[in-house]
């Protein structure tokens, strides 16, 4: 009998439009033959499958399970793809948990660890990678940030601490009026905010997973963004940042790259597909890590679809080793 599978998407923040779009993907790749899937939508107002005459089934959240045609429908594992909360910051991980279901992204703690970049770029640290340096504010407890960012070298890039695709993001070249604007923009996204130093160099990006138990590192992708920095609307307007995968770069470099993402996916204990943000600083002739992702966007103008199409392997090869991944989670319980 096929394993039965839960496809997860939406979500409860800005981010499900990508999540709706690596959907599109997801669902076209899927092995069929091999599995029997079930698209599942979390919103905010509801989770249910929508059955192929538009009828919604909902999901019985005590064990995850449908009743559908008068059958319970229970699922062997889910395939996560939801950007954001709750399925990227670990509140979905942890509920699958306690149901006893396995997944194909990192656990709930690493989920909740690394959607909060501050807490991210103090363990990698902590690790021995490198990172930028940077402050954390928390709205309400914090008077006078021009004195929290004493330490800090202009220009710096003033983020969200929690949420991805560069929602909320700006880059302050000095400290003057748009510190502020760009504080106030930020915390609109967030109750916390993080602002770190600048480091020139290339940006580079690169996928990670684990498949049969090996760390697989797929060919990184340079990006230039067309805008001053790699903002929400470089990521997903055509034309405005260029993307090369793989990147032309020394050996000696990609080596560099590769060597320090395996051991940030080691070091976080990391599960599933991840994707990584690197500077390159030529000066130093080190990569720098911004950031972890855990559940990378999936549409077709992603970066790891392109990364794995360049590493010769097919979506559905890779959508099966995920899941097959999960499943043998399941079988080591």
């Amino acid at each position: 009998m096929k394993p039965t599978i839960a496809f997860v998407t939406g979500g409860y923040s800005g981010e499900s439009v990508i999540s709706y779009k690596s959907a599109i993907t997801i669902q076209n790749n899927l092995d069929y033959d091999k599995y029997t899937v079930y698209r599942i939508d979390i919103t905010p107002e509801e989770w249910f499958y929508e059955t192929k005459d538009g009828k919604k089934i909902p999901v019985d959240r005590n064990d995850f399970s449908l009743v559908l045609d008068g059958q319970r429908i229970k699922f062997d594992a889910v395939l996560i793809g939801i950007h954001g909360t709750p399925g990227e910051d670990g509140k979905l991980q942890g509920y699958f948990d306690m149901v006893g279901l396995p997944y194909t992204s990192c656990d709930a703690a690493v989920s909740a660890l690394t959607f909060n970049k501050r807490f991210t770029v103090a363990v990698a640290a902590f690790s021995g990678i490198n990172v930028a340096r940077s402050v954390l504010l928390i709205k309400d407890r914090i008077e006078n940030p021009e004195d929290a960012i004493k330490r800090l070298t202009f220009p710096v890039f003033v983020k969200p601490n929690n949420g991805g695709s560069s929602i909320g993001m700006s880059k302050v070249n000095s400290a003057s009026e748009e510190l502020g604007a760009a504080i106030e923009k930020a915390f609109k996204e967030d109750s916390q905010v993080l602002i770190e130093e600048f480091i020139p160099g290339r940006e580079f990006t690169i996928g990670v997973f684990r498949s049969k138990g090996e760390i697989v590192t797929l060919p990184f992708t340079e990006v230039k963004s067309k805008k001053e920095f790699f903002d929400f609307e470089a990521k997903y307007t055509a034309g405005l940042n260029e993307e090369i995968t793989p990147a032309q770069v020394d050996e000696a470099v990609a080596e560099k790259v590769r060597a320090a993402a395996r051991r940030i996916y080691q070091s976080f204990n990391c599960r599933g597909i991840i994707r990584i943000d690197f500077i390159y600083n030529e000066a130093k002739g080190e990569p720098f890590m911004l950031e972890i992702n855990t559940v990378p966007g999936q549409s077709e103008a992603s970066l790891v679809p392109q990364q794995l199409k360049a590493a010769g392997w097919t979506l559905k090869e890779f959508y099966s080793a995920l899941v097959d991944e999960a499943l043998g989670e399941k079988e080591r319980r």
